[in-house]
């Protein structure tokens, strides 16, 4: 991880336009590890940035796949293995920017050598509810590091623990890496009222048509937070007012689990943003990067 730097935390904090004036400030250009922002279309449903924030600096691996594509932490670390060498082919720092915990890891700890889905396994673990699958993981796995509330992440750990005889934490081809980064945050009410007021930006944007118009996608796209619910809106399952609620709720959810995530697996510099400005914090985390030698021509 040479040459690279991170800029790492949930969702709504403001990572993408803070990472873009630090990569313009060091030259850099961004590498984005967010599982759904990969995607083409749906822009509004997954906060990709905006054209002003694009436009500062080089970004890679946003809108490049299409929705019918299936995404994992393997492929992903592929191509962003590979854009980060393209990178450094032309004599610039990468900064890797997102909130996607496992993509995160696939760089900064590598990945296992996973055993291949069983079909009979995998529809024999299918008739099992969440909770069962659950128990039967931490039976397996007691130390497995997984979202336990992600159904395909539980089933996948007990596959791969079945199928190796082997638990699925302690199976990992790489070591972690030395990586440089940071870890940004805000105080949680800060955080909360920003998710808040992009969900209901979203809707003013007019994400239903959006979504309206998404078509067919991979079963990875589909996990998308707000999807499921602003189709339930579509089909008049839910109100609107309703709608947005329950995406907000998820939202913060989700913004929680990255926490908790990001506090345990990393040891990047913590950095409250809700204590310091853009500007502030733009340069906080620029002279970071600068002392820590990681950009070229600094060693």
């Amino acid at each position: 991880m040479r040459g690279v730097f991170f800029i790492v935390g949930p969702t709504a904090t403001g990572k993408s336009e803070i990472a873009a004036d630090v990569a313009h400030e060091l030259g850099a250009e961004i590498v984005s590890a967010d599982a759904f922002q990969i995607y083409r279309g749906l822009d509004l449903l997954t906060a990709k940035p905006d054209a002003a924030t694009l436009a500062k600096v080089p970004h890679h691996l946003i809108g490049t796949m299409s929705i019918l594509e299936e995404m994992n932490a393997e492929k992903f670390r592929n191509l962003a293995l590979q854009t980060i060498s393209e990178i450094h082919a032309r004599g610039k720092l990468a900064i890797v920017v997102g909130g996607s915990g496992l993509y995160i890891k696939a760089l900064t700890h590598g990945l296992s050598i996973a055993p291949a889905v069983d079909p009979n396994l995998r529809a024999r673990l299918d008739e099992l509810n969440l909770a069962d699958l659950q128990k039967k993981l931490r039976s397996l796995d007691p130390d497995a590091a997984v979202d336990f509330k992600n159904r395909r992440r539980v089933v996948r750990a007990i596959e791969i623990c079945l199928l190796s005889g082997k638990p699925a934490s302690g199976q990992r081809t790489w070591k972690s890496e030395t990586t440089h980064g940071v870890f940004v945050f805000r105080d949680r009410d800060d955080l909360y009222g920003r998710i808040n007021s992009r969900v209901e930006q979203m809707f003013e944007n007019d994400v239903i048509e959006e979504v309206c118009n998404a078509g067919a996608m991979s079963d990875t796209a589909s996990k998308m937070i707000g999807l499921r619910e602003i189709r339930e809106l579509l089909d008049g399952k839910m109100s609107i007012l309703q709608c947005v609620a329950q995406i907000q709720q998820a939202t913060r959810r989700y913004a929680k689990r990255q926490l908790t995530w990001f506090r345990r697996q990393t040891n990047f510099q913590p950095l409250n943003l809700s204590e310091a400005n853009q500007v502030k914090s733009v340069e906080l985390i620029s002279q970071f990067a600068k002392t820590l030698g990681v950009a070229p021509g600094n060693d």
